[in-house]
């Protein structure tokens, strides 16, 4: 049983920018794990013992997920990405945020496996993420961030 509904967060590293920097403190909502695509969600890290991961999810299950022409595609469709949009503005012509890949040629399989989730680093080029590691379990949830806490002048609420 979950002993607080809510929890703080240390960001550690900078996986998440711009959306999150390293030494951000984010609030996570550990009551409510209930989670939508593109809400950002701390993990227990599914490649390195007593460590959590902060990340998007972009992937639920049953989702095909390909990135292509540096383009999110999740079941067919493209997907606009916003939250990368400043991001974007930094590249130089013909180079791309998210290299070219499918969900199948990363993790053997065409679909998010049921009880898994597909995440990804806002800071496509530095982030470690599913697409190194691969799905990770739902129930390894640790809390949805809800909004950052500290430093004052980032606060700011996830919708």
């Amino acid at each position: 049983m979950t002993r607080f509904f809510f929890s703080p967060a240390i960001v550690e590293g900078e996986s998440m920018m711009p959306t999150l920097t390293s030494s951000d403190y984010v609030l996570l909502n550990k009551f409510n794990v209930q989670v939508s695509r593109y809400e950002v969600i701390a993990f227990d890290a599914p490649d390195v013992a007593n460590k959590k991961y902060i990340k998007r999810v972009i992937g639920l299950p049953g989702d095909t997920i390909e990135v292509k022409n540096d383009t999110l595609f999740v079941n067919g469709k493209a997907q606009e990405e916003n939250y990368l949009a400043s991001e974007r503005e930094h590249l130089k012509p013909g180079e791309q945020l998210t290299k070219d890949f499918t969900l199948k040629e990363l993790t053997g399989v065409a679909t998010v496996p049921k009880g898994k989730l597909f995440v990804m680093g806002d800071n496509r080029l530095y982030s470690r993420d599913s697409r190194e590691f691969g799905f990770i379990d739902e129930t390894a949830i640790q809390g949805k961030a809800e909004r950052v806490i500290w430093p004052f002048s980032r606060m700011k609420t996830f919708e």
